[in-house]
């Protein structure tokens, strides 16, 4: 599939570390560092504009290496890029660690994700199938 991209930053595109690497890590696209407190989030910029084709979203997702060792992840994963949106594609950054995290321009801090995806059309019914979970919710199928 090939995506049209607009690169403003002076970052690599990005790409597949592997060839079974479902992400391509964003970078950030800052003048200055970007320091977050505890608790703290910031829309961090990458410079990146894409015009998806229709019927695909791009999926913004916590890089598994930044949350695990520095407590930093993207607040509202995964977020959705859709396809009609042109705008650059910002990261919503959180730290969750109690010391503070420092974002440096150019630093890998989120990954994307191209994903094809449905459209739903609703048929109003008055009553659902019958299934052996039935209306049991959370947690209701045990923990082993």
């Amino acid at each position: 599939m090939k995506i049209n991209i607009i690169n403003s930053s002076n970052h690599p595109l990005p790409h597949y570390e592997t060839l079974a690497s479902a992400g391509m890590d964003l970078r950030a696209n800052i003048t200055e560092s970007i320091t977050l407190e505890p608790l703290e989030r910031a829309i961090i910029p990458t410079g990146l504009f894409i015009e998806l084709p229709i019927g695909c979203e791009a999926q913004v997702r916590p890089r598994s290496g930044l949350a695990a060792k520095k407590g930093v992840t993207v607040l509202n994963a995964p977020g959705t890029v859709d396809a009609d949106y042109r705008g650059e594609i910002g990261v919503i950054l959180v730290n969750l660690s109690n010391i503070p995290f420092t974002v440096e321009n150019g630093e890998r801090i989120a990954q994307l994700v191209i994903a094809k995806h449905e459209r739903a059309e609703w048929t109003e019914v008055e009553k659902l199938s019958e299934t052996a979970r039935g209306e049991g919710g959370f947690g209701s199928t045990g923990v082993k």
